[in-house]
C-alpha cells in the first residue's frame, strides 16, 4: 500500500477524492461548460506518489491544494499534483464514459508531505512554479465549491477514512511537461508558506 508523511509520520490513505471543475477560469481554458452541481472522482491508492516518475506526452499536470482528513474534518495540508491522460480523457468525455483510465492510473496523485492545519481556511492560496516560472496560482476565493462544502458533498454518499486526501481541483495554467522539468508546489495561509512539494520529471 502507499504511504503519505502526515506530521512527520507515515500514513496510508485508502483513497484521493479528488473534485473536477473548480476553478472558473481553468474550466474556460479547456472549454468545458461550467457544472451544475460538484464534479467528483476517486484515485486509488495505487496512485499515490511521492515521485513525478510518470511521463508520456500527453500527460497533464494540474496543481491542487491538497486536504487530509481525520474525524470527518479537515486536519491537514498539502500540495498535489493531478496527473492527467490529456489524450485518453478527451476521448472518454466525448463518449461521455468515466474518466478513470485517464485520471486514475498508478503513480497520477504526486503528494507532497501534510501538515497539520487548523488555521482560517478563507486564507489559504497555492503557487505552483516549473523551471523557476510560475504557472498555477490560486486562492480559496476562486473555489467555486469552498472545502466544507466538498466535505458536506462527498460524505453524503461515501465515508472518509481517517488519511484520505481530497484534492480540491486545479486553477488555469494547466499543461504538459518533460523530462527535467523542475517541479515546486506551495500552499500558504496568510502568505506564511505551511508546505511545499518539489519534484523532477
Amino acid at each position: 500500500m502507499r504511504t503519505i508523511i502526515y506530521n512527520g509520520h507515515s500514513i496510508t490513505p485508502s483513497k484521493v477524492v479528488c473534485i473536477g471543475r473548480n476553478y472558473v477560469e481553468h474550466i474556460e481554458e479547456l472549454g468545458n461548460e461550467i457544472p451544475s452541481s460538484m464534479v467528483v472522482f476517486n484515485k486509488p491508492n495505487s496512485a499515490i506518489s511521492d515521485r513525478l516518475n510518470y511521463y508520456r506526452e500527453d500527460t497533464r499536470f494540474e496543481g491542487e491544494i491538497c486536504f487530509l482528513i481525520e474525524n470527518g474534518a479537515i486536519a491537514g495540508v498539502g500540495f498535489g499534483l493531478d496527473l492527467t491522460h490529456a489524450t485518453i480523457q478527451n476521448s472518454m468525455k466525448s463518449k461521455g464514459l468515466p474518466w478513470e483510465r485517464a485520471k486514475s492510473f498508478d503513480g497520477s496523485a504526486v503528494l507532497s508531505a501534510f501538515v497539520p492545519f487548523s488555521g482560517e481556511i478563507t486564507k489559504l492560496s497555492m503557487r505552483l512554479t516549473i523551471n523557476d516560472t510560475l504557472v498555477q496560482f490560486a486562492n480559496y476565493d476562486l473555489m467555486i465549491y469552498k472545502p466544507n462544502t466538498m466535505l458536506e458533498e462527498i460524505e453524503r454518499f461515501m465515508t472518509l477514512e481517517d488519511g484520505d486526501i481530497i484534492m480540491s481541483g486545479t486553477p488555469k495554467g494547466v499543461g504538459s511537461y518533460k523530462r527535467g522539468d523542475r517541479f515546486k508546489g506551495e500552499v500558504f495561509c496568510n502568505d506564511i508558506l505551511l508546505v511545499q512539494g518539489e519534484w523532477v520529471a
